[in-house]
């Protein structure tokens, strides 16, 4: 039994489920973990981010450009959620924080949306790669550039597109936005063959 209900209303025929989005987000820590992600809230929002945006997985989260890149405040509350319902847990971690862990009924969830997991694993298991050992600043210089990168006019080269970037994002050196856009056009073509 699931409480609360803002990342998933009732009755809604549009997208996924939750049950099959709490298994996409079972598979994404699995994934996360595996490729030695510390996998806090940080790390997850970032990589649902990619997982929606670039890969057209369909979670359906609303995100914005916030403090440290984009963010959305309704995947926030439903890892709340699935933390009150006992399908996830934190576990503390020596300098990171702390790391979302999938629960037994986590686990159970995940197994039971097989079909729905194993359509995105690829996709999943992708993005896990791509971003895996990344700390919180290189996520938030990455996930940014991905996000001007989407918005930017068709043709802006990586310079302007790393301008914008360190316009929105004033604490990010010009030479790393300059990688950061550099890495997003990379894996976006990288991306394409996987989808």
């Amino acid at each position: 039994m699931f409480i609360g209900r803002t990342w998933w209303v009732e009755g809604e025929d549009e997208g996924m489920g939750r049950h099959e989005k709490t298994a996409l987000l079972m598979r994404l820590i699995d994934a996360q973990t595996t490729e030695g992600s510390p996998c806090g809230e940080t790390h997850i929002q970032k990589a649902v981010y990619f997982l929606q945006e670039m890969m057209d997985v369909p979670l359906d989260f609303k995100f914005i450009l916030y403090r440290y890149g984009p963010y959305s405040f309704e995947l926030r509350d439903a890892l709340t959620e699935l933390r009150a319902d006992g399908v996830v847990r934190l576990e503390p971690q020596r300098s990171v924080g702390a790391r979302v862990v999938p629960t037994e009924r986590g686990t159970r969830i995940r197994d039971m949306c097989h079909t729905e997991v194993a359509n995105y694993a690829t996709s999943i298991d992708f993005v896990a790669r791509m971003l895996g050992k990344s700390g919180a600043v290189r996520l938030e210089g990455l996930s940014t550039a991905y996000f001007v990168t989407a918005r930017a006019q068709a043709g802006a080269g990586v310079e302007e597109r790393a301008v914008e970037l360190t316009s929105r994002k004033p604490h990010i050196a010009l030479e790393d936005a300059r990688d950061a856009v550099a890495w997003v056009d990379e894996v976006k073509e990288q991306a394409g063959t996987i989808r």
